[in-house]
């Protein structure tokens, strides 16, 4: 950080009601800045929240909830094309959301459910 920037945080920092020392105050604020940086955790939860970013795609989690199904019946569904469904079971399925399997002529899928719970408890403890 450049100190023209450092000195324009402080200014305002200095202004705050509940901050006694602004230098070491803003050391801290660093200090937290640098820890959330390097912390790689981070980069899982962003996969999952991309992979969930797509209406359709909190549809499929929506219809795999139930039971296990094959790409036709999803196809149904959603009133979309093959490829279509299988590009967003695609980005699903990377980010550890789904599995697939071999059943039959055809594919299945089904939600890894200790995944998306660990997700969903991350979530909990990084940002509630």
């Amino acid at each position: 950080m450049d100190l023209d920037h450092k000195k324009e945080i402080l200014d305002k920092l200095i202004k705050c009601e509940d901050v006694d020392n602004p230098e070491l105050h803003f050391k801290l604020l660093r200090d937290l800045g640098d820890e959330l940086i390097q912390d790689t955790s981070y980069d899982d939860l962003i996969r999952f929240l991309n992979a969930l970013a797509n209406r359709k795609r909190i549809m499929i989690i929506s219809i795999l909830k139930e039971k296990d199904r094959c790409v036709c019946e999803l196809e149904a569904v959603l009133d979309e094309s093959q490829p279509s469904i299988s590009h967003h079971l695609k980005i699903l399925e990377s980010a550890g959301l789904i599995r697939g399997w071999k059943k039959g002529k055809f594919t299945h899928y089904d939600i890894v459910k200790d995944n998306m719970t660990s997700y969903l408890d991350f979530l909990d403890q990084k940002l509630i």
